[in-house]
């Protein structure tokens, strides 16, 4: 427990380091900043979003590893014979794996940070200007802690996301909660030790989610005009446009080109080897999973934001946030927390049905997909319910006025009114949902049925086994389905910017 906690904090500690750097300089470059290629690192700055992090650990494991090309080229350059005659950073290390976290989360940083210094008023930043700040003092003491409130919100999200992580830390041997969970449960079959690791990794994002609302208890946001104005940018000559490009590119390339490329060119070369039958089960798998995922948790999101639509109670808008709070859950915790009443559901009914009728009805729930999908809609429905509800916020209460005055009733104004309108809205969030169902691993791995592997699944297996040539067809296609979120955001973006 104490190797746990230690390495989970640590963990916390260099992520929310990295991801805050990353999101917030490159979020202030590209909003305020005039240079050439701009436009194009908006939405190149995204990309990073598509690759899941334990993807990025195999790959620059291979890359980087004794006998990778890099160390390979380094000691036929210098004529070194072995790892004695130079050093060389480990990279299945607890830095190694804060390093991948960060470069595949800072997105979320940038996406909130940029939003928040595209809507800040431009007088405020030209009031600190005529009192005799710089373009960096007026950064320091203005605008940044003006974006506070999405620093924090964009930092909890890919402390969140870093607290869930299994397949990184499990690859780089780094003891954290979900790593334990997952040896607790299938190493020892100690049920009751993994409920145990469960519930103190809940108590961690409880305490995350409380420490990010404390530190900002007293402080209040405001905008002194209604109407937020472009601030004007400022222009780059010379160095410094290209210390911008260095700063935009260099997440950019090692989050996103440099995994792509590697994945992509090993695809190439072993595409017998990665292109076989297997591979076309995993991807529908993969893709029926996903598909019925988002189907349902769409229409979840749709019942619970409309719901609280029609009655907006104290109780309502509790069950609401209830419901939408597994986001918040690593996927390890929610597959304890599925699987337990799920099997106890499935012994006691074949017990009952045994003794009764003297027939066996096996495993109903936790040895079917239903039991996985259940996990998935826990994990993600906060995904739909939150860009359903944005979608239905932006529908006058008068058009549900002008329907009920002609006879609709309350289904019919949200299938024949609400959804054609939210059309946009309900498409994103099936996507979203899609690609998060097909990324995610700690969750499948513990709660799948027998037999039934995704591509997620089939990639750590084989990075497990060092197999990483014929994971690469898999592990590509997670990326460009990850592409498909990355897509829209940048567009609605563009649209804002």
């Amino acid at each position: 427990m104490p190797l746990y906690i230690r390495n989970s904090l640590l963990l916390m500690v260099g992520v929310g380091f990295g991801v805050s750097l990353l999101g917030v300089s490159t979020a202030w470059i590209v909003t305020t900043c005039q240079f050439p290629g701009r436009r194009l690192f908006e939405w190149c700055l995204l990309l990073p979003l598509a690759a899941p992090a334990y993807v990025l650990a195999y790959v620059y494991t291979d890359v980087l590893e004794y006998y990778g090309p890099l160390q390979s080229g380094l000691r036929h350059l210098f004529n070194w014979q072995s790892s004695a005659d130079y050093w060389f950073p480990q990279v299945r290390s607890l830095g190694g794996a804060t390093i991948m976290l960060s470069l595949v989360l800072y997105p979320y940083v940038y996406l909130l940070v940029r939003v928040a210094f595209l809507e800040q008023s431009i007088c405020t930043i030209e009031a600190s200007r005529s009192l005799g700040c710089s373009p960096w003092q007026s950064f320091w003491r203005v605008a940044l802690p003006l974006a506070r409130p999405a620093i924090a919100a964009g930092t909890s999200l890919a402390l969140m996301e870093t607290l869930s992580d299994f397949g990184t830390v499990q690859y780089f041997g780094v003891e954290t909660f979900t790593t334990g969970i997952y040896r607790t449960w299938f190493g020892l079959d100690a049920r009751t030790a993994a409920s145990q690791l469960s519930s103190v990794l809940l108590l961690f994002i409880l305490a995350l989610v409380v420490l990010e609302q404390w530190s900002r208890r007293q402080s209040r946001y405001y905008q002194i005009t209604s109407a937020p104005q472009q601030t004007s940018m400022y222009s780059l000559r010379g160095g410094r446009t290209l210390a911008a490009w260095l700063v935009c590119a260099l997440p950019i390339g090692l989050g996103f080109g440099v995994p792509a490329l590697v994945l992509l060119r090993m695809a190439i070369a072993n595409a017998t080897e990665n292109f076989t039958d297997n591979f076309w089960t995993y991807a529908r798998n993969s893709i029926v999973v996903a598909s019925i995922t988002a189907a349902i948790a769409v229409v979840l999101a749709l019942v619970l934001a409309y719901g609280r639509r029609l009655q907006p109670s104290p109780m309502m808008n509790a069950a609401v946030r209830t419901a939408a709070f597994g986001y918040a859950f690593p996927g390890t915790v929610i597959a304890v927390g599925i699987l337990i009443p799920t099997g106890n559901i499935d012994n006691g009914l074949d017990a009952f049905m045994e003794r009764t009728f003297g027939i066996s009805t096996g495993l109903l729930l936790s040895g079917t997909i239903v039991a996985l999908v259940l996990a998935y809609l826990v994990r993600f429905l906060a995904v739909a319910f939150n860009t359903v509800n944005a979608g239905l916020l932006r529908i006058r209460p008068s058009l549900d006025e002008a329907a009920r005055s002609l006879g609709y009733s309350p289904t019919s104004t949200l299938t024949q009114v609400h959804a054609p309108l939210m059309r946009a809205s309900l498409l994103t969030a099936a996507i979203l949902v899609f690609v998060d169902v097909m990324k995610e691993l700690p969750a499948t791995l513990i709660v799948r049925p027998f037999n039934f592997d995704t591509l997620a699944v089939q990639v750590y297996r084989l990075a497990a086994d060092e197999r990483l040539s014929e994971a690469a067809a898999p592990a590509l296609a997670i990326i460009v389905a990850g592409l498909l979120p990355v897509v829209l955001l940048s567009w609605r973006i563009r649209r804002k910017s």
